[in-house]
């Protein structure tokens, strides 16, 4: 009778334990959300998400810090604004604050016109973020080409915000002229160029980044760059529509 044998022949291999599948494969770089499905590679570009709660990070930063001045200038408007001497023979306080004759229907118009730029910019943000999803998908065979078009927003903005400025600075001629100067015209005056040049000078600066956007990193830079400047570009000059009618009711109501 033919026996069984008990022992293992030695060229059998042991199991994996991995339902017979043998060993798992080999890791491969990547297949985060930075790399956009570049097998085989590492990632080198942090995930789109996170660079733009960065940026915002930073963006809320610069807010805190100029919402800061801004409310160190009031306080000191308000305060300088009630200081005066007391007078014995009349008991009276006998302030050398004369308040300033603005030029209100100027500078209502030039809040008009900030206030549009900041409704073109939101369309170009909104555009910004659509753009940079069905943009890509035009790529694919039969699908009709789609051009971007937020960027024509932004220029939009530029102008507008480059209006603002040219009419802020007619309104300082017109304060001029009507003798509230910077240098002698009493502390009145010297605040409302101090309230209003702080503002100008901040506005600048985002319209910089604006243009920057719009006409030169445009054809530069990817669809993801442009979503995430543009982003913060605008949210910092909706924060600027905003500083401005808070310094526009502050002199017109405490000047």
């Amino acid at each position: 009778m033919a026996q069984i044998s008990s022992h293992r022949s030695t060229t059998d291999k042991p199991r994996t334990g991995n339902g017979g599948r043998g060993p798992h494969p080999p890791k491969v770089f990547g297949g985060g959300g930075g790399s956009g499905g570049n097998r085989g590679e590492p990632d080198h570009f942090p995930d789109y998400t996170a660079q733009l709660h960065r940026y915002r990070v930073g963006l809320i930063f610069a807010v805190v810090s100029v919402v800061m001045l801004f409310t160190s200038f009031t306080v000191l408007f308000m305060a300088r604004r009630s200081t005066g001497r007391w007078d014995a023979s009349t008991r009276t306080l006998v302030t050398d604050w004369v308040p300033v004759h603005l030029p209100i229907q100027l500078l209502l118009l030039n809040t008009g016109v900030l206030l549009l730029s900041s409704l073109t910019a939101e369309h170009a943000r909104r555009l910004a973020a659509l753009e940079s999803v069905i943009i890509p998908a035009s790529n694919i065979p039969g699908v009709a080409r789609i051009s971007p078009h937020s960027q024509r927003w932004l220029e939009a903005t530029a102008v507008l915000g480059v209006a603002f400025v040219t009419g802020q600075w007619h309104a300082w001629r017109l304060l001029q002229q009507s003798g509230a100067v910077f240098s002698n015209g009493g502390p009145a005056s010297a605040f409302v160029y101090l309230l209003t040049g702080a503002h100008a000078v901040h506005l600048c600066v985002g319209l910089g980044a604006i243009f920057y956007v719009a006409l030169i990193g445009s054809n530069r830079k990817s669809l993801e760059w442009r979503r995430i400047t543009s982003d913060v570009c605008v949210w910092y000059w909706h924060f600027m529509a905003l500083m401005w009618l808070y310094v526009l009711t502050t002199l017109w109501f405490l000047h």
